[in-house]
């Protein structure tokens, strides 16, 4: 990395020489302006309004347009006179709970390293700040411009914040915030259990950005002159919603899915729970229930059998004798 800025941390009688480094960078894909005939570039003159002419760099000045429309040039000599510091100090104005700095006043960050003579120094601010659980609220100048920051730790790197100023931040005024919407408590519940089904640690590792490098495999196509295949597309609802506890519903449903367990081994789990194991006499009872009829055993069956053909031998001998005295 290389530095973009050389000053120091003014903490009290006590100052530490530090080089400023940008601690995050743009991974979109960068395009030209060309033609589309044959790809050339586009180039824009600096062209004076008044009268048409082109301009050279060193006759621009910074102008301020008045509601009259009026213009009010500045110069580099007025810009010279206006109180800001060029000293190159990042000066700490004081130590504050680093939950009391609403994130929306976060704009950009950067590492700060110290020189050579200034490591024992960064060090051991760097541990008393760790300690304290505070973060420094400092301010620096930067480009011509005077910002407020706070200066924290990461990884062992003091990292600087830097901050917009209280008027540069919108009020949010909305006309739903002063309508009385009535929230139901089973609404509020399926909410809570679908936030619940969707905690986790924040691992930021684990998300990409799927359109960059579908943008990337779409440039890398052309250049290799293949035919560009396009991933299909979940398809998106209208986003209205018909029923805001069954859409609740559905999202607990999904989300536990999403994530492995599934709502059917919560359901088989809770009917599992549900059951109640029968007593010892109703044990009894329902295996008594469930046996099938006992078979006769063998000899009982012999002997029946021998019964029934005696019987049968004893009708055919009588029938025998009736007819024998009808034809005498």
């Amino acid at each position: 990395m290389r530095s973009i800025w050389k000053g120091a941390i003014s903490f009290g009688l006590v100052t530490i020489p530090v080089k400023l480094y940008s601690a995050t960078e743009e991974r979109d894909v960068s395009f030209h302006q060309v033609h589309r005939d044959d790809g050339g570039r586009i180039r824009y003159k600096r062209v004076c309004q008044t009268d048409g002419e082109e301009v050279p760099y060193s006759d621009i000045a910074k102008g301020y347009e008045l509601s009259s429309g009026e213009v009010v040039v500045l110069t580099d000599e007025d810009f010279a006179d206006l109180p800001l510091t060029t000293s190159r100090t990042i000066d700490v104005l004081e130590f504050v709970p680093l939950e009391q700095v609403d994130p929306i006043y976060f704009a950009k960050s950067y590492y700060l390293e110290p020189d050579a003579s200034g490591a024992k120094p960064y060090v051991l601010l760097r541990e008393a700040l760790e300690k304290s659980g505070r973060v420094a609220l400092v301010k620096i100048a930067l480009r011509q411009r005077e910002s407020l920051a706070t200066l924290r730790v990461r990884d062992g790197v003091f990292v600087l914040e830097m901050m917009l100023w209280p008027d540069e931040v919108r009020d949010a005024e909305f006309g739903f915030l002063d309508d009385d919407i009535d929230v139901r408590p089973q609404e509020l519940q399926m909410a809570e259990s679908l936030i619940d089904t969707l905690s986790g640690d924040f691992q930021p590792e684990q998300y990409s950005d799927n359109y960059r490098e579908a943008l990337q495999s779409l440039i890398e196509a052309k250049v290799e002159g293949r035919e560009v295949v396009q991933p299909d597309q979940p398809a998106s609802d209208s986003g209205t919603v018909v029923d805001l506890m069954a859409a609740l519903r559905a999202s607990v449903e999904a989300a536990r899915q999403g994530r492995g367990g599934g709502a059917a081994a919560d359901d088989s789990a809770s009917r599992r729970t549900s059951i109640k194991k029968p007593s010892g006499s109703a044990k009894k009872t329902a295996a008594n229930s469930t046996k099938k009829p006992a078979k006769a055993s063998k000899p009982a069956a012999k002997k029946a059998a021998s019964k029934t053909s005696a019987k049968k031998s004893a009708g055919k001998t009588a029938t025998k004798r009736a007819n024998a005295r009808k034809s005498a």
